[in-house]
């Protein structure tokens, strides 16, 4: 009979958890969403100060977590604070909403990323290898529309479900296949990052700088035809506010789960100082990353070349350019090794708040359960399969774009949660308190309020169905 435990075990160290830390917020954003954010700004000043502003928001939220995770230690993370600060309605709308969609969703899309990359390793895992395909009607284009099964998507789910295995097995072996890799992705986003400063291009610098702060968006003349070219037009005033929102969906996407170690609370040592700690470090490290990497783009690549690159994957573009033909294989491996580390600590961390939520009456009762390796095993497979089905269904990208939204939104009702609990837990231990508080907290509140009232206004497509798939969670 397999033996049932109900605590987790401490085994994770400060190095541990901030590897936890970087290695789930660097996926396959920092190479590819900047297309998508100079589309929306079209300068060098407004891409970079699009990674600045979320990358700054992110400190400020990864800082004044360390009140909250000092104050409860344990497994569940932001889905406990929200309870404590609120109730548990609003706690577990958070806690269904990421097994909904914002965990799963995103191990759903990782996973097709690495298997996207994988494809120039080896051609027969392109997403353009369709195993399966039936046509199932007409897009509002008079264009079918076909329901089709890729390599690329049985590969990623081979890969969640080979992670997911490894991690029933003990947290072990997910803190060594998270410490290798995530290790090795930063070393390699350096070694990019100082091989784009060696070979600076002063000309293309100066051309993108001469008009840094002119900001433009783009966008196809005609929906229905890609063939149809592009409309470029300046933007100002309150349009501009509306152009960085809808960029910083790709930014603040590729700066997400950084959060994901409040969730493992309960396997970390000395979880009051240490989380914290990796919040800070991590967070820090990945945002002077992504800062720098984005410099290296403008430094060798025409902002054209940037909006426009194929597939959007700007890496490629500019490892093209610093390394030759084979930079698109460096740039393959670099995002292999990272997705593979990313997708490791996202299914690794997520599984434990859904273990939380069960012990709360507010999920599976069999996910209030650790097997034999110390584990919330069954919490790790519901969710592999949800992430399965995301994958096959090719809608976790849309998926993601509208819950951006909600994950801010609740960013903001946590962090506010540090005002409420200040007066409502006056007495209660803090052995770590909130930096820079009232300023720093009401700051991130302010920008983050903002950031989801510019989405309202100017892309309501990425906002009501985030809403939606939250409330569906009340019944």
């Amino acid at each position: 009979m397999t033996e049932k435990l109900t605590s987790f075990k401490p085994s994770l160290s400060l190095f541990d958890a901030t590897m936890i830390v970087a290695g789930s917020m660097i996926g396959s954003g920092i190479f590819i969403v900047s297309a998508d954010i100079t589309r929306n700004v079209g300068s060098a000043g407004w891409l970079i100060a699009v990674w600045v502003i979320t990358g700054f928001m992110t400190l400020i939220a990864a800082l004044s977590y360390g009140e909250l995770s000092a104050m409860f230690p344990k497994a569940g993370g932001q889905y406990v604070y929200l309870k404590e600060s609120y109730n548990p309605l609003v706690g577990f709308l958070y806690g269904w909403s990421l097994f909904a969609v914002i965990q799963t969703g995103t191990i759903a899309a990782v996973g097709v990323a690495f298997s996207k990359f994988a494809a120039y390793l080896i051609p027969a895992l392109s997403e353009d290898n369709k195993l399966l395909k039936f046509q199932t009607g007409l897009d509002a284009c008079h264009q079918p529309v076909f329901f089709s099964i890729s390599a690329a998507q049985v590969v990623s789910i081979l890969l969640i479900t080979l992670l997911t295995y490894t991690n029933t097995r003990g947290v072990k072996g997910g803190k060594w296949i998270q410490n290798v890799f995530t290790s090795t992705k930063l070393i390699s986003l350096f070694g990019l990052i100082i091989a784009g400063l060696i070979m600076f291009k002063p000309e293309i610098w100066h051309a993108n700088f001469t008009n840094a702060w002119t900001a433009t968006k783009t966008s196809l003349k005609d929906a229905c035809n890609a063939s149809a070219g592009f409309t470029v037009a300046g933007i100002t005033g309150t349009a501009l506010l509306g152009g960085i929102a809808a960029a910083m969906v790709g930014s603040v996407f590729s700066s997400d789960a950084w959060n994901n170690v409040t969730f493992i609370a309960g396997e970390i040592k000395n979880p009051k100082k240490n989380i914290g700690l990796s919040l800070f470090l991590g967070t820090l490290m990945v945002t002077v990353v992504y800062v720098c990497a984005n410099l290296v783009y403008v430094a060798v690549l025409p902002m054209d070349a940037i909006a426009h690159a194929d597939k959007d994957r700007v890496a490629v573009a500019a490892s093209n350019v610093l390394f030759g033909n084979i930079g698109t294989y460096v740039i393959a491996v670099m995002i292999m090794i990272s997705t593979f580390g990313c997708n490791n600590g996202l299914i690794l961390a997520g599984a434990r708040v859904y273990n939380t939520m069960a012990k709360d009456g507010l999920f599976f009762k069999k996910a209030a359960t650790l097997n034999k390796n110390a584990v919330p095993g069954f919490a790790l497979w519901i969710q592999c399969l949800v992430a399965a089905l995301l994958c096959l269904s090719g809608k976790y990208g849309d998926l993601l774009d509208m819950i951006s939204f909600v994950v801010v939104m609740f960013y903001a009702l946590t962090i506010a949660g540090i005002f409420i609990l200040r007066k409502k837990m006056p007495d209660a231990e803090r052995p770590y308190k909130a930096f820079g508080y009232p300023v720093l907290p009401a700051l991130y509140i302010l920008m983050a309020v903002s950031f989801c009232i510019l989405l309202i206004v100017f892309k309501p497509a990425f906002t009501w169905p985030g809403f939606i798939i939250v409330l569906i969670g009340i019944p």
